[in-house]
């Protein structure tokens, strides 16, 4: 099943374009709308959904867009519905324009299974981050990139909560393929070798 990635927007966020066997997904539309639906023109592919890892403005900022084209629902962890919300004035403080994105329409959950991928909520950058897991790969939002993590620093952000999450993702598989919202992909054996920050993080696969 593809798994097309575009990198997009001024904060240089991954957008992917995922083949599932209910039919393709947007995972994290960030900005330039256009260019996702030429993307998925391209392929071949008729997104039925978008599934957001969290809510930060870099990841949602194409949203209303697709929508309005589409007519996509949108699945979203409730506990971050507030920064959804908040997500044009966010953009804002650094100068950027996001239009307000519509309510979310399906609430995401630990455990739950959505076009063929369990959803694993992981806070820590975000209070209700997730990550969409399905065999052997992950779209991890902004908790693992390569050589680095998610930030704990910013609004609803909880540092203890971020290694947690870390910490259960090392508990599969080392070969498992790890996309993330920016940078190159990776995969969690690669970083529990080298990432400085798993450093002293329990390796348990």
């Amino acid at each position: 099943m593809k798994a097309l990635a575009l990198t997009v927007g001024p904060l240089q966020e991954n957008a992917y374009l995922v083949e599932t066997p209910e039919g393709a997904v947007f995972i994290d539309p960030g900005d330039e709308a256009e260019r996702l639906l030429a993307l998925a023109e391209n392929a071949g592919l008729a997104p039925r959904a978008i599934l957001l890892t969290h809510a930060h403005f870099d990841h949602l900022g194409a949203v209303a867009p697709l929508v309005e084209a589409l007519d996509l629902p949108v699945y979203l962890h409730p506990l971050d519905l507030p920064l959804y919300r908040r997500a044009p004035e966010a953009a804002a403080r650094w100068g950027l324009a996001v239009p307000p994105p519509p309510l979310p329409t399906r609430p995401l959950e630990e455990g739950l299974e959505v076009f063929g991928f369990t959803v694993w909520h992981l806070p820590g950058h975000s209070p209700g981050h997730v990550a969409f897991l399905r065999k052997g790969e992950v779209f991890s939002g902004d908790l693992l990139f390569r050589g680095s993590i998610g930030r704990y620093d910013l609004p609803g952000a909880d540092p203890r909560a971020l290694f947690r999450s870390l910490r259960r993702l090392l508990t599969l598989p080392p070969e498992t393929r790890i996309h993330p919202g920016h940078g190159p992909g990776t995969t969690l054996g690669l970083e529990a070798r080298t990432n400085p920050f798993l450093a002293g993080l329990e390796w348990e696969a």
